[in-house]
């Protein structure tokens, strides 16, 4: 028998002013964030992040492909060990949607980002791209080997832990109510984030692929903070943040499963707490990566990190990258040029290492061979790179240094 879809409901939670509050703290600070750097500096810092929450949101499913190993994959230098390669393969084919989907949302009639053929789409372009072993399920009940449908709604029966997700005859029935339920123009203010909240469990809770939910989900709601839209996101990670409080977030889920306990616990199938609480969590999570980011943008702070980092290369600390030599001191001023100006004449940057002439342009060549600074063509100019050999030193914590 179909589910109905008021089995779903409430769809925002009820009686929760102090989420609004939240919201809009969250939505301010995150909009702060880009004053903090020259905004083609805040550009580089984006594909950056765009590795970092593929690397999270690997971790969230259990597969932990280290960034160094993303980039590698990026530049098609894949694991000879299959299994490695083909989590290599998800890690490109996360980056890869992302991309795709921020274009989508740059269309001129961009899409419904809450409607069924855009999560199809994510689901579609995501598992297209990946390796054939990661397109076949087993129910780890029966044994029984179901074969993953790029962008199709599942056709059968599934258990999420305890939770019994909708009937698959009942899918569409369910997409359609989530579509004008969440679509984002349907909130205003500070609404519109705390929606987003509520619709990343109730995305979940439908469950509406084989396999695969995590994924869309997080990506749904990458587009939602993009299309709110909440300035600065991009900028930080809620991918890193989920994953960092991985077992909070599935506790969070579980609550937000849970049927109405009483009169007192809302109005609608679903318990009112429970989505109260999953959605305060999900905001308290983007609070704190949007407050871990702005102390790491601040230019002085950053300033001192990269000459720290140049200080110790070729150290135990920070041995050189393979193929690569100590840095000089002069690599800090040279640096520190760029990330005022946002990008500079290589003639400028030279100047303000303070070194001669050949000197100076023999450093910036090694600065530009290992990614520290980056140009379009061979005499443009020049802008900071944050390569993943040193980004993780100018960025405590945002993703673990590998030990060498």
């Amino acid at each position: 028998m179909p589910d109905v879809v008021s089995k779903m409901t409430p769809l925002l939670p009820e009686r929760a002013d102090e989420l609004q509050d939240l919201a809009l703290n969250v939505i301010q600070r995150s909009a702060s964030l880009g004053t903090r750097l020259h905004p083609i500096t805040l550009s580089s810092l984006q594909e950056l992040l765009r590795i970092i929450n593929s690397y999270y949101s690997n971790l969230i499913e259990g597969h932990n492909t280290h960034p160094h190993d993303i980039v590698r994959a990026m530049q098609q230098q894949y694991d000879s060990e299959p299994a490695k390669r083909n989590l290599q393969l998800e890690s490109v084919a996360h980056i890869t949607v992302q991309q795709q989907m921020e274009s989508w949302l740059g269309e001129e009639v961009p899409p419904n980002i809450a409607g069924q053929e855009f999560l199809c789409a994510l689901h579609r372009e995501f598992y297209r791209l990946l390796p054939d072993e990661f397109q076949v399920m087993t129910n780890p009940d029966t044994g029984r080997e179901s074969r993953v449908i790029p962008g199709a709604l599942r056709t059968e029966p599934v258990m999420v832990g305890h939770h019994e997700p909708p009937a698959y005859n009942s899918l569409p029935s369910f997409m359609a109510r989530f579509a004008e339920a969440y679509a984002p123009e349907k909130h205003h203010g500070a609404a519109k984030l705390v929606a987003a909240a509520a619709a990343h469990h109730r995305l979940m809770w439908i469950h509406p692929f084989l396999d695969g939910n995590g994924r869309v989900t997080r990506l749904f709601t990458e587009a939602c903070l993009h299309r709110i839209p909440v300035y600065g996101f991009g900028l930080w990670s809620v991918n890193r943040g989920l994953a960092r409080r991985n077992a909070d977030y599935k506790s969070a889920l579980t609550w937000a499963d849970a049927p109405r306990r009483n009169d007192l616990d809302g109005r609608g199938n679903m318990s009112n707490e429970g989505l109260v609480k999953f959605c305060r969590f999900f905001l308290e999570v983007c609070q704190d990566q949007v407050d871990y980011m702005g102390a790491l943008l601040q230019l002085d702070g950053l300033v001192d990190r990269v000459k720290s980092y140049v200080q110790l290369r070729g150290t135990a600390i920070i041995p050189n990258p393979p193929g690569s030599s100590n840095l000089r001191p002069e690599t800090t001023r040279m640096l520190q040029e760029v990330l005022l100006r946002g990008e500079a004449p290589r003639g400028s940057v030279i100047e303000a290492s303070g070194l001669k002439e050949r000197t100076g342009r023999n450093l910036l060549g090694q600065l530009i061979s290992e990614g520290l600074l980056v140009s379009d063509s061979p005499r443009g100019n020049v802008r900071i790179g944050f390569p993943i050999h040193a980004a993780g030193w100018f960025f405590p914590e945002l993703y673990p240094v590998l030990p060498r």
